[in-house]
């Protein structure tokens, strides 16, 4: 593996790991009765997606999410061979994030931060589907094109993250990410709950992705940032 190739790897290893340590930390935190307020939880999670992809945006993309990296790919914004380690560093990351919960706080008195469906399966898929929808129309938006403010793109989609937390996240979890959900499920054991989490991000990225590109509009040679409208 080249050099640089590893540094973009381990960006996204630590990126990951950050959003899956500090995210479902806060949420093991809140379970086991330390002084932290359930209404915390989203903006630790907005927030921690924010200050990773300032610290390391500019060396990996910050994605540190296998279905934002699949979508780009499908829209042709991410190179193939460099999906296959996006993804593998991503999934370590929330694994090693998920295990060190484990030696912190042990097993009992929570459930690792993982994410369950308090609603029915049908519903549930619909609004994983419809939070990645969102998720990935902001960042493919910020981050691909010219006319929108790339300097905010951190804050864009860190309040996308909090804001999708905290109307899906009594309903679902809020997951919109598969390494997000396979860390705490795989130290926590519980296999049978993870196809939905696993699967309809993938989906929900993908169409928020091809939507944003269909109304994006541009004409070629065109940069006054009226779009085609």
């Amino acid at each position: 593996m080249k050099e640089a190739a590893l540094k973009v790897y381990l960006a996204e290893f630590i990126g990951t790991f950050f959003l899956v340590f500090l995210g479902a930390g806060s949420i093991i935190m809140f379970q086991q009765h330390y002084s932290i307020a359930e209404a915390m939880i989203p903006i630790i999670f907005g927030g921690t997606v924010a200050v990773m992809i300032y610290s390391v945006g500019h060396i990996s993309g910050a994605h540190f999410n296998p279905a934002v990296s699949f979508a780009f790919f499908v829209v042709k914004k991410f190179p193939l061979n460099r999906l296959f380690g996006h993804l593998v560093a991503q999934n370590l990351g929330a694994i090693f994030a998920s295990t060190m919960h484990f030696f912190v706080f042990g097993s009992e008195g929570h459930q690792f931060g993982q994410t369950l469906m308090s609603t029915n399966i049908i519903t549930g898929i619909f609004i994983e589907f419809i939070l990645s929808f969102l998720l990935m129309f902001v960042i493919i938006s910020v981050a691909t094109d010219s006319r929108a403010q790339g300097e905010m793109a951190g804050l864009a989609i860190g309040i996308t993250v909090c804001l999708c937390a905290l109307v899906g996240g009594p309903l679902t979890g809020a997951s919109m990410n598969p390494a997000r959900s396979l860390g705490p499920g795989l130290i926590a054991k519980n296999f049978i709950s993870l196809w939905p989490y696993l699967t309809v991000p993938f989906l929900g990225t993908t169409a928020g992705a091809l939507t944003y590109q269909f109304i994006k509009c541009e004409i070629p040679g065109q940069n006054n940032g009226q779009g085609c409208c």
